[in-house]
């Protein structure tokens, strides 16, 4: 069995064969030249992520409406905060809070020394401590692991493959392109509309696998699991009554689960595992992992889902 990381890498790869093949296809249609496509891609890709690596805190608390917050401002949340970092091996990154009554979180930020962990005022009223506790441990996963820079380089390439269609398409359409007269134009409408189908999927299988590896990382640090397999199924159920109001659909992979609510079609196009799975790979561990200290077990496996209490 390849491990997370290998799969993740493998899965990376295929990701950038995509971006390279859909920019040497684009620079035949319209120059006649493969070289000049790919020179032109990568330089694209190239500004992209640098304005992603540089920027890409500011652009999801700018979009997710979230503040910054003290310590005076929200102990609860920087209580847990500063308790969990010390058990990554991390300093404790900044807090912010997300104005939606809805339940959820997320981590943004290039590294550990930029990183940001937010959560929505609907899980700081609605969980306990244990709850959150979790969720928060999902999170600085995923600032020890620099998910967020590996996913916002995915989505990155992602975006540029389907830019490179999108130009394949319309260029199609006003008769232009350098090899127009020598190139079937069912082949490159269909290139065009291939292309960024499987860099999508290869961009959700990169942020689906970063998620189960942030659940059991997080649950085997604070040696919980059950604690975040009871927030899941609380967050999933408050996140399909009450889906994140505002928000760009292209930082919804940052969340624990998905803010924005989805049709059962678009959810097999979800940046997220589904839920049931995610539970009972959980509960799974549950059964053999120990409690950390300072982590509490509930008398009944089943009595912490009462813990999230009903807000409207």
């Amino acid at each position: 069995m390849l491990g997370p990381r290998v799969r993740t890498a493998l899965v990376f790869s295929a990701l950038i064969a995509v971006f390279v093949v859909a920019g040497g296809i684009l620079g035949d249609w319209l120059t006649g030249s493969v070289f000049v496509g790919l020179f032109l891609a990568l330089g694209l890709a190239l500004v992209l992520n640098l304005v992603s690596y540089f920027f890409c805190e500011r652009f999801v608390l700018w979009s997710t409406h979230a503040r910054l917050v003290t310590e005076a401002e929200a102990p609860r949340l920087y209580r847990i905060v500063h308790e969990l970092a010390p058990l990554f091996g991390l300093s404790a990154p900044r807090v912010a809070i997300i104005p939606s009554p809805t339940l959820n979180a997320l981590a943004t930020g290039r590294d550990a020394k930029h990183a940001v962990v937010a959560a929505t005022q609907g899980i700081l009223g609605a969980c306990d401590d244990r709850q959150l506790r979790a969720v928060l441990a999902h999170e600085m996963a995923h600032v020890k692991d620099r998910d967020v820079l590996l996913m916002t380089f995915a989505a990155t390439l992602a975006g540029a493959v389907s830019y490179a269609a999108e130009m394949v398409l319309f260029t199609s359409i006003l008769g232009g392109g350098g090899r127009q007269q020598n190139m079937n134009p069912l082949l490159l409408i269909g290139a065009a509309i291939t292309a960024p189908i499987a860099a999508m999927l290869l961009q959700l299988a990169v942020s689906r696998s970063r998620e189960l590896r942030a659940d059991e990382v997080g649950a085997r640090t604070i040696g919980d699991p059950e604690a975040l397999a009871l927030a899941l199924e609380a967050l999933e159920k408050r996140n399909d009554r009450q889906p994140l109001r505002f928000g760009s659909p292209a930082t919804s992979s940052l969340f624990i689960v998905n803010p924005f609510r989805g049709s059962t079609f678009a959810n097999l196009f979800s940046t997220h595992p589904p839920i049931r799975v995610r539970v009972q790979r959980l509960r799974a561990m549950a059964a053999g992992t120990p409690l950390a200290p300072g982590a509490s077990r509930p008398s009944s496996g089943r009595r912490g889902a009462s813990s999230v209490r009903a807000t409207h």
